[in-house]
Formats: structure tokens, sequence, C-alpha cells
């Protein structure tokens, strides 16, 4: 007996099979998320990617309809966070909101598990400058004097960074490498975790991200020398750019949101777009305004070259300026 099962039978059930996994992708993406989704900051608490985390993670609980809860693993300049990040499943229920940090400790530490290649961008919430900061017991109020002080006492001069190999930590030694200075550095978890010493003035220099730093600004108890941009920014228009004294300094410090590599892309696209249409709520757009983050958005890929170009300039500014991360 001849079975009619041929060639014909088989084209229209592998269109039909193929139009069914075609759709479980979409599908799966509507039900994204099903479950509370941990959202890991390598850092303490109270620093810039805290601050951002917090901000977004509630945000998309509300847009969501499920739990975006916060994980603090600070340590070792982002790394500890930054791995478990990448060791994690790529179901989508772990996620890492982090500052440029991440480019930066990656090309300094290079560590085994290789986070730029393990982890990947979903998006890029915004930029803003660092601030070179000092206590009022630093008898200085500009770039300049602050770079004649630290000559004239090389080595005596601490300031607080996240961590050895960390962006804050870079940032400061590329600045003392262009500015021909030599400061101590002193590490914390965490800009916040820094803040207490700051402001004692025990650890009297920070050049540390805008977030956590303005506030205390505004009421005197730190001083504010310059911005890292290569222009003044938005925000802060009386302080001038560290650019003004030594032409051609930009740092600027992005924060966003990335997940362990594998993970689906629809979910990636489903996170990518609730976050781009966060940006553009009222509330989102005039807090961010009023605490001097530009805000950006924009897709994966956009945010993917960021974080590589970030990657391929600090591995450069390292070898050229021979700075030296133990």
């Amino acid at each position: 007996m001849s079975s009619s099962f041929g060639f014909k039978t088989l084209v229209p059930c592998a269109a039909a099979v193929a139009a069914v996994v075609g759709a479980a992708a979409p599908v799966h993406a509507q039900q994204y998320p099903a479950k509370v989704v941990r959202v890991i900051v390598p850092f303490a608490p109270g620093g810039g990617s805290d601050i951002s985390a917090r901000r977004f993670s509630a945000k998309l609980t509300s847009v969501l309809g499920q739990q975006f809860v916060v994980d603090n693993r600070g340590g070792a300049a982002g790394l500890i966070g930054m791995e478990l990040t990448a060791k994690s499943p790529p179901d989508g229920y772990t996620i890492m909101i982090m500052s440029g940090s991440f480019s930066a400790t990656s090309a300094t530490r290079q560590p085994a598990f290789d986070p730029i290649n393990t982890i990947v961008p979903i998006v890029e919430f915004g930029i803003t400058p660092f601030i070179l900061t000092v206590h009022p017991s630093v008898p200085v109020k500009s770039t300049k004097e602050l770079i004649a002080l630290a000559r004239s006492r090389p080595g005596d001069l601490t300031y607080a960074n996240t961590g050895i190999g960390g962006f804050t930590h870079l940032a400061t030694e590329y600045f003392s490498s262009v500015a021909k200075i030599r400061m101590v550095g002193v590490p914390y978890k965490s800009t916040g975790a820094g803040m207490a010493d700051l402001l004692s003035g025990q650890v009297p220099i920070i050049c540390g991200s805008l977030l956590p730093v303005v506030p205390h600004l505004k009421t005197g108890k730190l001083r504010g020398l310059g911005v890292s941009t290569v222009k003044r920014w938005y925000s802060l228009p009386d302080l001038p750019a560290i650019s003004e004294t030594l032409p051609g300094f930009d740092v600027v410090l992005w924060f966003g949101a990335m997940a362990p590599r594998g993970t689906p892309q629809p979910i990636i696209d489903r996170l990518n777009g609730a976050i781009n249409d966060i940006l553009k709520m009222d509330d989102v757009k005039s807090s961010l305004e009023r605490e001097g983050m530009q805000a950006t958005g924009g897709p994966p890929d956009a945010f993917g070259k960021r974080i590589r170009t970030d990657y391929e300039r600090w591995s450069k500014v390292i070898k050229e300026a021979k700075l030296e991360i133990k």
C-alpha cells in the first residue's frame, strides 16, 4: 500500500511549522515578564548607577506589571556584579543597570569572563558629565588652582574612586596624567559609599558622577571646580569645563541597561521599547533635566556602539598615558 504522505503534503506542513515557530518569539515577548525581574547594580547604594536603577526599576514595574527589584552587588570596580550578570540565565529575568564604568572596568581589568562579549546592550538612558569636586577645606576654587596645589604637593592629595580600574579611577588618573600631577586614589564600592569621607574632608577630592554630587554643591558642603565634558553643561552653566584649563579634555558618563548574552532578542526589544517610552514621560524628562542628565534612549545597537567605542578609547588611554592599574 503506497503512502499518500508525500512531498506535496510536507510543503504545507513545513510552512505551518515555520509559521508557529516564527510566531512564538513575539508571543513570548508579549507574555514577558511573568515573574519578578532582578536588576543588578554593580555598586553600593547611593551612587549614580543605583539612583538610575531605582528610578527606572520603579517605572518598569509600573509599565510592565511585574516587580523589577534592585540588587546591589558592589565591589572590585563593578566586576562582582558584572560577572554575576554575565553568568546568570539569559532568560530576561536578570538585567543589569550600570554606568560607563562597564567599559572602563572591562578595559582595565580584562577579566576572564569577557564582559564586553558576554553582556549585551538593552538601551542607554542618558549621558552626564563628571564633576571635579573638592571639600571646602581644600584651598582651591578652580581646576587651575587644584593643579597648582597638586604640583606643589606631589602624592600628598587623596581622591575617592569607585574601585581600582573603575570609571572614576580611570577618569581621575586620566585627568592627573593630562595635568601632569600625582594624587593617591582611595577606592570605595560606589560614589555614594565614599560620600561620607568626602563630606568630612577625610578624602577631599572626587571626580564624581553628577547625580550624587550636585545636591552637596548647592548646600556648600562641597565645591565644584569643573565638568568633564568638552563644553559647559546645561544644568551647571556657571561651572567651567575642565577643557577650559586642559584643552581637549572630554569624559562623558553614560547610564544604561544590559543583559546576559543569549537573552532572547524579543525580550531585549520589549525592554528597549518600554524604557524608550519611559524616557518620554513628562515626570521622567523633568527629573532627568533637573538632575543634569541628558536623556538619549535609542536602539540596542546604538548603545552597543557607545560601549565598544568607550572600551577602545579607554584601552588606548591606558596605554598612551601609561596608567598602572594594579
